[in-house]
C-alpha cells in the first residue's frame, strides 16, 4: 500500500471513530433522558441502538488490525491505531452504561418519591460534558482540552459521595422507598464509570500525542 492510500485510510479510520462517538453520546444522553422523564419508549431506543455502537467497534477493530496487517507502520501512525482501538473499547463500555441506566430506569417504580434530594441530575451533566469534551479532544487531538476534562473528573466523584450519603439517609427514612433508592445508587455508580471512561479516553489522546501512558512508556 502506498503512503497516500494508508493516510486516506488513516482518515477513514478517524471519521468512523467520530461516528461512534456520535452514537455514543446519543446514548449517554436519552438514557438520562429517558431517567428523569420516566421515558419507557426512550427506554428501550437506547437499549436498541446498542447494537450500532457495538457494530461500530468491530468495524473500527477489524480496520485497525487491517491497517497493522497491511502496512509496517511508523510509530506516529501506530500510536493512532492503537489509540483508536483503545478508545473504541472504552465507547463501547460507555455503550453499555448508557444500556445499564436505560434498563434500571424502566423498573424504577417512583422517581419522584426522593429525585430532589439527590444529585444525579447534576452529576449526570458532569459526565455527559466530561464524554462530550474527551471526544472532541479526541477529533481535534487537543491534548489541552484531555487534560482539563481529566480535572472534571473530581467532580463527578464529589457528587457520587454527596449522593451516597442522600441514599444512606433515604435507605432509614423512607424503608418504602429502598428499592427504589438502591437502583438511584446503582444509576449514579454508572454515572462515576461513565465519568471513568471519558478519563481512559483522555488518557490515551494523551498517548496518542506524546508516546506516554500513565501505567507505561511506549513507542
Amino acid at each position: 500500500m502506498s503512503r497516500k492510500n494508508f493516510e486516506n485510510e488513516l482518515k477513514q479510520l478517524h471519521i468512523l471513530m467520530i461516528e461512534m462517538g456520535g452514537f455514543v453520546e446519543t446514548a449517554i444522553e436519552d438514557s438520562i433522558k429517558a431517567f428523569k422523564h420516566n421515558d419507557l419508549e426512550l427506554c428501550k431506543s437506547v437499549v436498541k441502538n446498542d447494537k450500532k455502537i457495538n457494530a461500530a467497534e468491530k468495524t473500527i477493530e477489524s480496520k485497525c488490525l487491517w491497517l497493522i496487517a497491511s502496512e509496517q507502520p511508523i510509530a506516529s501512525d501506530l500510536r493512532k491505531i492503537t489509540t483508536a482501538l483503545k478508545i473504541a473499547n472504552d465507547m463501547e463500555r460507555l455503550g453499555d452504561h448508557a444500556v445499564d441506566i436505560a434498563e434500571l430506569s424502566k423498573r424504577i417504580d417512583d422517581k419522584n418519591a426522593f429525585s430532589d434530594s439527590t444529585h444525579i441530575s447534576q452529576m449526570a451533566t458532569a459526565a455527559i460534558k466530561m464524554v462530550r469534551d474527551a471526544v472532541k479532544s479526541y477529533v481535534d487531538y487537543d491534548l489541552e482540552l484531555a487534560e482539563k476534562t481529566k480535572e472534571s473528573d473530581d467532580a463527578v466523584d464529589a457528587y457520587f459521595n454527596l449522593i451516597k450519603e442522600e441514599l444512606t439517609d433515604i435507605f432509614t427514612s423512607q424503608p418504602h422507598n429502598v428499592d427504589n433508592a438502591i437502583d438511584f445508587l446503582l444509576i449514579a455508580k454508572y454515572i462515576e464509570r461513565i465519568a471513568d471512561h471519558a478519563v481512559n479516553i483522555c488518557e490515551w489522546v494523551h498517548f496518542s500525542q506524546t508516546g506516554e501512558h500513565k501505567t507505561a512508556l511506549i513507542f
